[in-house]
Parts: C-alpha cells; structure tokens; sequence
C-alpha cells in the first residue's frame, strides 16, 4: 500500500465512522430529532455500523485501521512501525472531518439547542465522557476494554474456520472474504452494550479527540465545555490497551 491509498483510506473510513457515531449520538440527544431519546442500544448498534461502513470503504487503500489502538496493535505484532504515524495522522484528519460532517447533518437541531429551555450539553454527541469522575477507574475501564476490541482483531485472522484471511494492514487478503469486518463491527456493539457504561467506550484515541477539537472550534450555541481536563483518559486508555493487546497476541499466538 502506497502512502498515498493509505492516507487516503484513512482519512475516508474514519471520517465515515465518525459521521455515524457523532450522528447516532446527536439523533438519541438534540431536540428536534425524530430519534431523540431512542437510547443506548441504537448508540451502540450506530457506532457498529460506522465501523462497518468505515472499514468496508477504507479496506482495499489502507486496511481500514480507522483507529491509533489498532494500528499500535498491529504494529507491535508484526514489528512494522514506519507508517504508523501516517496512520495516526489520517485517522486524526477524519476523525475532525466526519465530526464536521455531523454537525452539519444535524445543523438545524444544534441551533434549535439555542432556543431550548433546557438546552443539553453538546459534548457527549462528539467525545466520551465519565459517569463516575475517577481517573484511575476511568483509565482501566478504557485499557480493558480496547484489549477487547484490539485482541480479537489480531486473533481473527489466526482463526481460518471461519474464512477470515489475513489481519488488517498485511499486505495480501487484507480482510479475506470481508466476514471479519462484520466481526469487527459486532465486535463494537458488543463492548457498547456490555463496557460502554462506565465512560462511553472511547476505545479509539481519534475518535474522542479529533472530535473533541472540532467540539471546540465550532460555533455550537450552548456547546458547554470540551472537558479538556479529561480528555487526556480516552487518549492514553486506548493506546495502552492497544499495545497491550499486541503484546498479549504476541505471547499467547
């Protein structure tokens, strides 16, 4: 894969990724929004399609990483570093980009919050935050659950049952058949639902941050705060999960 597709792939799947989640998020919260209120389950199962949309698109350039966790994952299994950071940038160019893109999707309802009695926070529609504010807490439960996430990536494509070729970013049969990007995307419902409780399952440095700064640069009428003191978790969480991840694989496979 040439510099080029990579960049490229990147900055497509991911900013398709974000344009999905901050968009389920910003259906379920603003007013005016035939799925305000529709709950946590149709957040997850949205931020699911996001992946599966994102990866799908990006896979034949880049591999369709759309996430720093797993790029540093796969990097620490096949000891290829040198375009990690290409892979970071673009994923941090999409990651502000489909945040861009949702707001405008959602234009309309962001300047209604303006007229509301009871305007609503922005921020949770663009990055995660903590239910419980406790750093250490909050750090594990984004460490665990990117492991989640990133460990069986890796692990998929070991298991040749069930067709699923070689892991993202080889060169060859980047996804095989393609089932495992559907795996992937079930993958993320599933630590939605069962993990996402504690602090919103980050589990992506890109996604919280590239969205936070657009959160931030934005003319939101009664955006609130970007909760910058925070923002630090959803980064440092997933990175040391995703090399953890790539550690663990390592060992165990």
């Amino acid at each position: 894969m040439s510099n080029g597709d990579i960049f490229v792939g990147e900055v497509i799947g991911t900013a398709i990724l974000i344009l999905f989640g901050a968009g389920v998020c910003a259906a379920v919260t603003l007013h005016h929004s035939k799925a305000r209120a529709a709950g946590w389950v149709v957040i997850a199962f949205g931020w699911g399609f996001g992946v599966l949309a994102g990866a799908y698109t990006a896979a034949p350039l880049s591999g369709g990483h759309l996430n720093p966790a797993v790029t540093l994952g796969v990097a620490v299994d096949t000891g290829e570093w040198s375009k990690v950071p290409l892979y970071i940038l673009a994923q941090m160019v999409g990651a502000i980009l489909g945040a861009v893109l949702a707001y405008l999707v959602y234009f309309s309802q962001f300047q209604a919050n303006a007229d509301e009695k009871n305007a609503l926070p922005t921020l949770g529609i663009f990055s995660t935050g903590p239910e419980i504010r406790s750093p250490v807490a909050n750090m594990m439960t984004e460490i665990i659950a990117t492991i989640g996430l990133v460990l069986p990536i890796l692990a998929f494509g070991k298991n040749d049952g069930i067709g699923i070729g070689q892991i993202p970013g080889q060169d060859a049969g980047i996804y095989g058949s393609g089932i495992s990007i559907l795996l992937v995307s079930l993958l993320v419902v599933g630590i939605g639902l069962s993990l996402g409780g504690p602090t919103g399952y980050a589990i992506n440095p890109a996604r919280d941050l590239g969205p936070r700064i657009t959160h931030a640069l934005l003319p939101i009428p009664n955006k609130g705060t970007s909760d910058w003191g925070y923002a630090w978790v959803p980064v440092a969480g997933p990175v040391i999960g995703g090399l953890l991840a790539g550690l663990i694989f390592n060992a165990a496979f």
